[in-house]
């Protein structure tokens, strides 16, 4: 099962993006609200400056602030004072100073007010040249920390101590993490493994319980349709496969005695010579059905892998001419002359086949060719071999195609200079699933039942068929056929 480690790699990949991701977003969040919570300067600078900056009058008998300095102080709502170094004593304040300040201070209060606070106000002590400056802020503005004194081994190991609690942290979001998904991993696995079952037909069963029940029950029910299905089809398929095989032996021993007694009366001298010509035409329908029981059955039982194939390396040109002489001799009336168009490059196109069927197969193609040309054509048999599929113009049979692909293809291609078909029969014959199709155009389907067996026998040797116009403006048929190298 890849598909279940390659999840959970997921999992563990958004989690640990989501932590450093969360890690730096915490990081840019208190810096954005340290910013905000100070954006002038900080207190402690404020009163510093305050009171670097506080001189005396030109009469000296008091002080004053600079402009600039005050209305930095007004912008904060801060009030501000100078306690004398020697009298201990506000010698100068702003005008905001609240009414219940003190005027006068002993050590220990000045001591108290520079830690915290003064009649909670938040305080900030700055240098004077005379004595103390303090800033008074307003209650809710700041809260200040009135022991401020860190154990100093602490401070020196802090990097370490913060390195810990960031990876303690980590591995508790992770085991969270991982203990609140384990039950989904749990459910995922049978799913992912029915699912992966479904196209092989097998039957399937996933337990409906956990979090993807619902998934597990639907997938169940998929697989009961899919195997009634299956079943119907099977069954479908053995009564048509039965009734052809049926249909065919119970027609031979009537057709038979009917085709041994027509041809008696075929050779009687009793009989007129009309009476003869319709004995003729009854021994010839016989034989046209004799032959299509056996096309029919021949053709079921290809469809159904049921006829045995005898493969012996073989020669391709010599199978083709083999077949071409015979009907060549065959032909008396000298109606349908056929011509051998295969290269004198091409002496060996080996072939892995059953040579009866391939000769089955170009025998039907020529005897095609009669049948539909009653006024006479010419027939042209040639062979031609390809390096590739892809260069024989076709896409390589199976379900291996890269590997079909490389092989080197045989084509055994027959065609006539007759009426041949239109361009709508041609697509029609190609696409044809198999030849008995019961729906509305059943009338338009009984031709075609010899190129069937064509591209059945083609396709059970690994290899193909296509029709397409002739050159010679008839019909042109190529059996493809997988190219076996010299050894």
């Amino acid at each position: 099962m890849k598909s279940v480690p390659k999840l959970i790699r997921r999992f563990l990949a958004i989690l640990m993006l989501s932590i450093i991701l969360l890690f730096f977003l915490n990081i840019v969040v208190l810096i954005t609200l340290n910013l905000q919570q100070t954006p002038g300067a900080s207190p402690w600078t404020t009163a510093v400056e305050t009171g670097a900056a506080l001189q005396k009058t030109e009469e000296g008998d008091g002080y004053v602030l600079p402009k600039d300095a005050s209305l930095i102080l007004s912008n904060e709502n801060v009030w501000g004072m100078l306690i004398d170094d020697h009298t201990h004593r506000v010698v100068w304040h702003t005008d905001n100073l609240p009414d219940e300040i003190p005027l006068e201070y002993s050590l220990s209060d000045i001591a108290a007010l520079t830690r915290g606070y003064i009649m909670d106000y938040p305080a900030f002590p700055g240098e004077s040249a005379d004595g103390l400056v303090v800033l008074g802020y307003p209650k809710d503005r700041y809260w200040k920390h009135l022991y401020p004194n860190w154990d100093y081994h602490f401070i020196a190991n802090l990097p370490k101590y913060l390195l810990n609690v960031l990876l303690v942290n980590a591995v508790l979001i992770f085991l969270i993490y991982f203990t609140a998904n384990m039950k989904l991993l749990r459910s995922v696995k049978p799913i992912t493994e029915g699912i992966q079952k479904l196209p092989t037909k097998e039957p399937v069963f996933v337990k409906e319980k956990g979090l993807l029940s619902e998934l597990a029950a639907n997938i169940n029910q998929t697989s009961r349709i899919l195997e009634s299905q299956n079943y119907q089809l099977r069954k479908k398929e053995n009564a048509r496969a039965n009734w052809i095989a049926g249909v065919s032996h119970d027609i031979r021993t009537p057709l038979s005695m009917i085709m041994g007694y027509a041809g008696q009366l075929e050779e009687c001298p009793r009989l007129t010579a009309d009476e003869r010509r319709k004995v003729s035409v009854i021994v010839r329908q016989c034989t046209r059905m004799r032959d299509l029981v056996n096309d029919l059955n021949l053709a079921s039982r290809l469809e159904y892998d049921m006829q045995p194939l005898n493969r012996t390396r073989e020669n391709a040109v010599a199978i083709a001419r083999q077949v071409a002489v015979d009907f060549i001799n065959m032909d008396v009336s000298g109606k349908y002359s056929i011509e051998w168009k295969t290269s004198p490059e091409i002496t060996d196109c080996s072939v892995s086949v059953d040579k009866n069927l391939i000769c089955r197969a170009i025998s039907n193609l020529i005897q095609n060719c009669i049948n539909h040309n009653a006024d006479g054509c010419t027939i042209y048999v040639s062979v031609l071999r390809k390096n590739t599929w892809e260069e024989a113009g076709d896409e390589a049979p199976g379900d291996d195609n890269d590997s079909m692909g490389n092989l080197g293809v045989c084509i055994l291609r027959i065609e006539d200079d007759g009426t041949g078909m239109s361009p709508e029969i041609i697509h029609r014959l190609n696409s044809m699933p198999h030849y008995m199709v019961c729906d509305s155009n059943a009338p338009k389907q009984q031709h075609g039942l010899g190129l069937l067996i064509v591209r059945q026998i083609a396709k059970s040797h690994g290899g193909d068929m296509r029709m397409c116009q002739s050159a010679y403006g008839g019909l042109c048929v190529d059996i493809l056929l997988p190219f076996i190298p010299a050894i």
